[in-house]
């Protein structure tokens, strides 16, 4: 079992409830790190939210948290309405270094293949899986090449059809577009908001980029310095349908982008959550 179940009593309609996690690094000498204090948030089904904050400020270590591959210190992380104690057969997570979360010796396909395997899918539904996710991110031609012979985009697209493939309740994102040029970002951008509203999955997409965040997010948490809070969470009511040029030129979009900046940079100077 990779989760236990939780008393329903005043149960969140949210598919996805972090509550009052922490997390403290054991340190060398008898110390310790205290790198995430307090995080409280909830993501409804369906939504697309992302998280922000200043390098070093825990965005990995909580995604790792909330994806049951790190256990938190105290506090928890509720999957539609169950206890994450390992990684949950609900979810799946695209990280930012592709190259090291495929295997070289696999082609295209089984890569994309492989997790459904260890699921036990049935192979007829294997295939119309894989079919289906490799068409979506626009990989069918490329299916029995391996991942070396792929640009650094084209190899993210393979991650990204395999946590497709997979048909998770939600989607986690570590960062995924960092490691690839501008135009590539723009385009990987698209297909992930593309996906999400053809899907219907519910997206936590951990990003350093405020530009980023914006264009993709219908919410997006701003976490503190370290030891990490929730800073605030700003809605973006941009339209639905977004493009890289015409919605990054919007008169909001410049306004959400300066409002997520400012908090950032708060964040950097020590700024704390605001008791409300």
């Amino acid at each position: 079992m990779t989760t236990e179940q939780i008393p329903s009593a005043g149960a969140s309609t949210a598919l996805l409830d972090v509550r009052g996690l922490k997390k403290v690094y054991a340190g060398g000498g008898g110390r310790s790190v205290e790198a995430v204090r307090d995080l409280t948030f909830s993501v409804g089904k369906g939504e697309f939210v992302c998280i922000v904050g200043p390098s070093g400020a825990g965005k990995t270590t909580l995604l790792k948290c909330v994806a049951g591959l790190l256990g938190s210190t105290s506090g928890e992380v509720v999957l539609e309405g169950e206890r994450v104690t390992e990684p949950p057969r609900g979810m799946a997570v695209v990280f930012q270094e592709y190259g090291r979360s495929l295997f070289p010796w696999m082609t295209v396909w089984q890569n994309v293949e492989r997790p459904l395997k260890e699921k036990k899918v049935p192979k007829p539904e294997r295939r119309r899986l894989v079919s289906e996710a490799l068409e979506a991110v626009g990989l069918s031609e490329v299916h029995g090449a391996h991942p070396w012979q792929l640009s650094g985009g084209m190899q993210q697209r393979v991650a990204i059809a395999r946590a497709v493939a997979y048909e998770p309740h939600i989607l986690l994102m570590d960062e995924p577009f960092a490691a690839v040029d501008a135009q590539t970002r723009a385009d990987l951008e698209d297909l992930v908001r593309s996906l999400w509203k053809r899907l219907g999955v519910t997206v936590l997409f951990v990003t350093h980029d405020i530009d980023e965040s914006v264009y993709l997010g219908e919410r997006v948490i701003v976490l503190s310095n370290t030891p990490t809070v929730v800073l605030e969470e700003v809605a973006i009511d941009l339209p639905g349908e977004r493009d890289q040029l015409g919605t990054r030129s919007e008169p909001r979009f410049g306004e959400l982008r300066a409002r997520i900046y400012t908090l950032v940079q708060r964040a950097k100077e020590g700024g704390r959550a605001v008791e409300r």
